[in-house]
């Protein structure tokens, strides 16, 4: 799966190399692209500030959902497709739900863009990595930070769970 800065996404052919089907609908750059757990879903962000959910097998957009005031640079799906994360240059992570469209919860306190998101493996916890500098872990639930990592000496572009939950990576501008 892929998107472009025409705002289109594509899905391949892992084997043939061959296009599957486009996904037609954001009006400028596709920053960011997630399978949903189960492979029926596709969720999308650009810089037009919608995620798009869409099915898989159609091709058609099941849900436009507007909420960031600007640029959406990441976006996933939580562990048991019921919530999306999205991250953006308005610096706030938001959690949605993926059958309705509405926020949950918006989680303040990084200080500049919101590069990354990611779901914990069991999906009661969120990391975010922003051009701040630093990585933010946060709880679900509560929408609460947990604790802020700092030691970046640039912006976060990168940000992932291992797959026990008990590790964090990130990955920076600093090479």
């Amino acid at each position: 799966l892929s998107g472009d800065a025409g705002g289109t996404l594509r899905l391949w052919d892992a084997e043939s190399g061959q296009g599957i089907r486009a996904f037609a609908g954001h009006q400028n750059w596709v920053r960011s692209v997630a399978f949903a757990p189960d492979g029926r879903r596709l969720l999308s962000g650009g810089d037009d500030g919608i995620l798009r959910l869409w099915d898989v097998e159609s091709g058609q957009e099941i849900r436009a959902i507007a909420g960031h005031q600007v640029r959406v640079m990441s976006v996933a799906f939580a562990p048991d497709g019921s919530g999306l994360l999205s991250g953006g240059t308005d610096r706030t992570p938001r959690l949605w739900d993926a059958e309705s469209g509405q926020e949950i919860r918006a989680f303040a306190g990084h200080q500049d863009w919101v590069w990354s998101v990611a779901f914990a493996p069991d999906g009661g916890r969120l990391l975010s990595g922003g051009v701040d500098g630093t990585l933010r872990l946060w709880d679900a639930e509560s929408g609460q930070e947990i604790r802020a990592f700092a030691g970046h000496e640039g912006p976060v572009w990168s940000v992932a769970f291992a797959p026990d939950g008990r590790s964090l990576l990130s990955g920076d501008a600093g090479g």
